[in-house]
């Protein structure tokens, strides 16, 4: 155990530093010095992260220039209803898409006035996922600014299966306050109820490192590795989120 422990301290370190900015998407939501700002950049900036990290910046680069480098203002003064809905913003996700959510997060800041003021307000802390807490409440208010439409490429709805990768990257974003990558704005949750953003490579990499035994990557898997990995930082146990990315990218091995 404290063998991999310091492999893994090893990895994350190597992973965790200033020149890892310019070519992840956080770079985006760093650009910002407004509370919105960075949060609402943040959760777009991850929504939008999959596929080549190369295709992700390119596409959140526009997405910062379709709202003016001004997101705050362009979601309170509803800039995105002008939009062609067909407008294709990343993928699979459009500006139809784009719209839904940008219209819940209105309602969101003009009743709370930030994100994490309204993660307070419905206890997200206080839940052992705050996560998945915290989307289910989004949900809500998402769902009735849209006349009780559920949007099919907004947030997660099947909370119970999702290994919520993207949210989970924006928080880690969010909510980390060493002062490298992550921004650590947020009071709203502490770091050591943050969970791994798991996707295909950080968990096949956790499986051929033997700490992840579950073969789907849900939120079970989520849970098992996270875990795992709190028993060597209770801390701060998404710390190692940087491990497994770049174990994943290098292939390294701790032997």
């Amino acid at each position: 155990m404290n063998e991999m422990k310091e492999f893994l301290d090893q990895q994350a370190a190597l992973i965790n530093c200033p020149e890892f900015i310019s070519d992840d998407p956080v770079q985006f939501p760093r650009r910002f010095d407004r509370l919105q700002d960075i949060e609402i950049v943040s959760l777009l900036a991850a929504h939008i992260a999959w596929g080549k990290r190369s295709m992700i910046c390119r596409d959140a680069e526009r997405l910062l220039a379709l709202m003016g480098h001004d997101p705050y203002n362009y979601i309170m003064d509803e800039g995105y209803l002008d939009l062609d809905p067909s407008m294709n913003i990343h993928r699979t996700f459009f500006a139809r898409d784009l719209q839904h959510l940008l219209a819940g997060l209105r309602e969101i800041y003009r009743r709370y006035g930030s994100l994490d003021a309204f993660s307070a307000a419905v206890g997200t802390s206080d839940d052992q996922a705050p996560a998945w807490k915290l989307v289910g409440e989004m949900q809500k208010i998402v769902t009735d600014a849209n006349g009780g439409v559920v949007a099919k490429r907004g947030l997660p709805n099947n909370l119970k299966q999702t290994a919520l990768k993207r949210v989970n990257m924006a928080l880690r974003w969010l909510v980390r306050d060493d002062g490298i990558v992550d921004m650590g704005v947020w009071k709203s949750i502490p770091k050591s109820k943050l969970f791994i953003p798991l996707d295909i490579h950080v968990g096949n990499t956790a499986r051929d490192l033997g700490l992840l035994n579950r073969k789907q990557d849900d939120r079970k898997a989520v849970e098992e590795l996270t875990d795992v990995l709190r028993k060597f930082r209770p801390e701060d146990p998404a710390y190692y989120d940087y491990a497994l990315f770049g174990i994943g990218v290098t292939g390294k091995s701790i032997s």
